[in-house]
């Protein structure tokens, strides 16, 4: 990751963490997928993130691969074999979540004033991931959970991300589109939005970039 940007004292945050999923992209619907292997609608998505089977996922008990198969393992009866199953998980795993490029563009300017770091629920591909859509730049630091052995809310999150920008969390903007991560974040002294959409979040970027 590149160097942190070293902060005005007179700038509102020193450092903006940003979430991943569900703020900087947004997954397609698995729709299509499921009904191509005889699945019914919202199959993949509860097999996926069943707490007993996302959980050692995003906090680096086990790989991306072992997830993935773990879930195909699951949705063999629904499928019918579990070739199908596999095959299921396999295109499910090919999809490509939509860039939301409006906040890449604000994060890139926010970039030339704090530090940013993407904070996310990860698994292990995360990075691979963001590398093959032209992310792994955008942020000075990327904090996978999966790397870091616990997941948000647990506020070791955001003392690992605090201090992985340089920042004390008071000067620290925390945004995500999960309540519970929000207040987690707040509670570890950190300002913190949540995400609803750009509108806001331009407002609340605003002082830092001087508009």
């Amino acid at each position: 990751m590149t160097q942190h940007c070293p902060p005005h004292p007179s700038l509102p945050y020193a450092a903006v963490l940003c979430d991943v999923d569900g703020v900087l992209r947004h997954w397609p619907a698995d729709t299509e997928i499921e009904h191509a292997h005889g699945l019914p609608a919202g199959a993949l998505a509860a097999a996926a993130f069943a707490p007993a089977r996302i959980h050692p996922a995003i906090t680096g008990e086990i790989t991306d691969e072992q997830w993935r198969s773990a879930v195909a393992a699951d949705l063999a009866d629904s499928c019918g074999s579990k070739e199908r199953a596999r095959a299921a998980v396999a295109a499910w795993s090919e999809l490509l979540p939509l860039v939301d490029l409006e906040l890449v563009d604000l994060l890139t300017r926010v970039r030339d004033v704090a530090s940013v770091a993407l904070v996310s629920n990860g698994t292990t591909r995360l990075e691979q991931d963001l590398a093959r859509q032209g992310l792994d730049s955008l942020a000075h630091t990327v904090v996978n959970t999966a790397r870091i052995g616990v997941a948000k809310p647990d506020p070791h999150v955001y003392s690992i991300a605090a201090e992985r920008v340089g920042a004390t969390a008071e000067r620290c903007l925390f945004i995500d589109d999960t309540e519970a991560n929000v207040t987690a974040a707040r509670e570890a002294g950190m300002a913190a939005l949540h995400y609803r959409g750009l509108d806001e979040l331009r407002m609340t970027l605003a002082p830092l970039l001087n508009q």
